[in-house]
């Protein structure tokens, strides 16, 4: 990195893609997402060593219940058991816990544990650990679209007061910072329904890595990229 102090403050990553790594080494899928586990371990790791304020990982699409139900079942058995063994992780590196997308979706087991590491979490102050869970950006943008038109006709809110900095308090991120950063691995160029309005003005970072491959050096590479262009936001 060229600049310690020109540190991205919000960094959001889709993970991709963790199936084809498993069968490009002839593994069971899940092997593939758990070693997608382990990279965003270091991904966390490195980023609260970086001085990353949050960190917004694309963990589970609103999509991706269109995926094997023995798949999916997998993948909540593998959030779970990260969630209990991050717990002790989280307070002891000041990580503070949170999540966005429609967890009322979500199995009762995942939302009992997510809602336990939150509360356990929510007075520390170094890394903000975002998951975007059972998230689909055109939903939360479309929810936050119906809930200004109920509280216009409840009469709690005028109309000609809707401006890009309301409408961003009825998003899920509305306590967050807009991402300064976007990754994508695996090389495809595409932003995947995630985040859609609150990455307007992000730089974006596309690599050939796949997740279970992307390691610190990978992060380091991406944000000494953000560090060397010109953020103009239209001007």
């Amino acid at each position: 990195m060229n600049n310690p102090k020109n540190i991205p403050r919000h960094v959001a990553i889709i993970m991709d893609v963790n199936g084809r790594w498993a069968r490009s080494r002839g593994l069971p899928k899940i092997m593939g997402h758990r070693a997608g586990v382990k990279s965003a371990e270091e991904a966390v790791r490195a980023a609260g060593e970086l001085g990353i304020k949050v960190l917004t990982l694309y963990t589970f699409s609103t999509e991706n219940w269109k995926r094997p139900k023995r798949e999916i079942d997998a993948l909540f058995g593998l959030l779970e058991e990260y969630l209990d063994k991050a717990e002790d992780k989280f307070n002891k590196n000041n990580i503070r816990f949170s999540v966005i997308g429609n967890t009322e979706g979500l199995p009762e087991s995942v939302r009992k544990k997510l809602k336990k590491v939150i509360t356990l979490t929510k007075n520390n102050t170094g890394l903000t650990l975002n998951l975007a869970l059972n998230y689909g950006s055109r939903s939360e943008i479309v929810n936050a679209a119906r809930n200004i038109a109920k509280d216009v006709l409840a009469g709690s809110l005028a109309a000609e007061k809707i401006d890009d900095n309301l409408f961003s308090t009825y998003l899920y991120t509305k306590d967050l910072p807009d991402p300064d950063l976007l990754i994508r691995t695996s090389g495809e160029f595409r932003v995947s329904n995630f985040l859609l309005w609150q990455i307007s003005y992000a730089e974006l970072h596309i690599t050939k890595k796949l997740w279970p491959d992307f390691k610190k050096q990978d992060l380091r590479k991406a944000i000494a990229e953000y560090q060397r262009r010109e953020r103009r936001f239209g001007g």
